[in-house]
């Protein structure tokens, strides 16, 4: 893709008012045929034209204008291969040519395109950098004034096209100079933004990651002039949202990256994104603190997890049944029977607060009186037996160790007195 359209800087030839002495017509034919040909405005018959001027005339005074039309029709033609070849032999006249220096960058991604041979990006960044020398010049036929207008469309295809050189040389930080260079003179280009995040990529750096994302994400997020197409925007959104992934870890936060990308050219200071591996360790430091703060909790949430997982059984038989677990805690979930229990259902606390009961507590003796439930419990006891799914574990519970108990008998009532006299 083309990332600066190309300027009108067709050089105007207006015929000379009588022959310079140097310079002279064959006759009156050839100077009328270079009149009609500079006064089409159809590159097509124009071009006719000119092979017809080339054929007739194969030696003219006035060689190196018939060489700048060619270029110029050709390039009026969009024939890149054409355009170039024609650029070349009108640098052969004169190295400096600014209309053969201009095409021949010009031409170069899509000439690239379709060849990728080396000797294009060679000769690309050869007419690249010569403009660059030179770009306080206004170029011949070219007014200051104009030349005011046009310079920074020229120096930034220059620029560009010299990051998309580098870029396929994969020398990443000229690529990246180059092409920040081009966004600072026009932050406006969906198809560099995309190409910076490229190069920054590429460099393989984990910690300038997030700032190749954010060039990605402007890439699919930027609409006003210079944006890429539609279909560009799309395909870009679905790259950089795998690509976030895979280093965030997930979607969270996703949203806030594109809006910032489509708010600003560049990052913003505060710009970051947190790896998924920096995360984990929070995460991992965060569980720790927990596991030290909640040590019945830490100790129930290692068990689920154990004897829900594949091997489950083989682990409660070894290493739970019958032998005294630790103290665990949890809340009332039913009681049986409701008064007076012998056997409590209990949703043990992982650290979720859940409601659904997956313990059994079977008590030697009945409890006093009874709780409501959402009641929380401790105990140490001894398993028994288990289910994996629905998560059920029996335990066989002594009175004295369960605590937290708080039912009272209810007194029995006094037998009612009879008055006298009263049958």
């Amino acid at each position: 893709m083309l990332c600066v359209p190309a300027v009108a800087l067709a050089p105007s030839f207006a015929p000379p008012a009588s022959p310079a002495p140097q310079k002279n017509w064959k006759d009156r034919a050839e100077f009328d045929l270079y009149d009609a040909i500079t006064k089409d405005t159809n590159p097509k018959t124009r071009l006719e034209k000119l092979q017809q001027w080339q054929s007739q005339y194969p030696t003219t005074d006035y060689n190196t204008e018939r060489k700048t039309l060619f270029v110029t029709t050709y390039a009026a033609l969009n024939l890149p291969r054409e355009t170039t070849e024609a650029a070349k032999q009108l640098l052969a006249d004169d190295p400096k040519s600014f209309t053969a220096l201009y095409y021949i960058m010009y031409f170069t991604q899509l000439l690239y395109a379709a060849n990728q041979s080396p000797d294009v990006l060679d000769q690309g960044e050869k007419a690249a950098k010569t403009i660059l020398e030179n770009i306080n010049t206004p170029p011949p036929n070219v007014t200051d004034e104009q030349w005011k207008t046009l310079r920074p469309q020229v120096e930034l295809l220059a620029h560009v096209n010299l990051g998309f050189i580098a870029m396929q040389r994969k020398n990443w930080d000229a690529a990246e100079a180059e092409f920040q260079k081009s966004l600072q003179m026009n932050p406006n280009n969906g198809q560099v933004d995309y190409w910076m995040g490229f190069v920054i990529a590429s460099q393989k750096k984990v910690e300038r990651i997030p700032t190749a994302l954010f060039y990605f994400a402007r890439a699919a997020t930027y609409e006003g002039a210079g944006a890429m197409d539609a279909n560009g925007r799309k395909q870009a959104l679905d790259y950089v949202r795998r690509q976030y992934k895979n280093y965030h870890g997930g979607d969270d936060g996703f949203n806030d990256l594109l809006t910032a990308a489509k708010n600003s050219p560049a990052p913003p200071p505060d710009f970051k994104i947190e790896d998924a591996s920096v995360l984990a360790q929070k995460k991992a430091a965060g569980e720790e603190d927990w596991k030290k703060a909640h040590p019945q909790e830490a100790m129930w949430k290692g068990l689920k997890e154990t004897l829900t997982g594949p091997d489950g059984a083989n682990y409660f038989n070894t290493s739970m049944k019958d032998a005294a677990v630790p103290t665990l805690k949890g809340k009332v979930v039913k009681l049986e029977p409701p008064l007076k229990p012998k056997t409590i259902l209990l949703a043990l606390d992982d650290g979720t607060n859940s409601t659904t009961a997956d313990a059994t507590l079977k008590l030697s003796a009945p409890l006093p009186g009874k709780v409501e439930p959402g009641a929380e419990l401790t105990f140490e006891g001894v398993p028994e037996s288990f289910t994996p799914n629905p998560l059920m574990v029996v335990f066989n519970v002594d009175k004295d160790k369960l605590h937290g108990w708080t039912g009272k008998n209810t007194p029995t009532a006094a037998p009612a007195r009879r008055r006298p006299g009263k049958r």
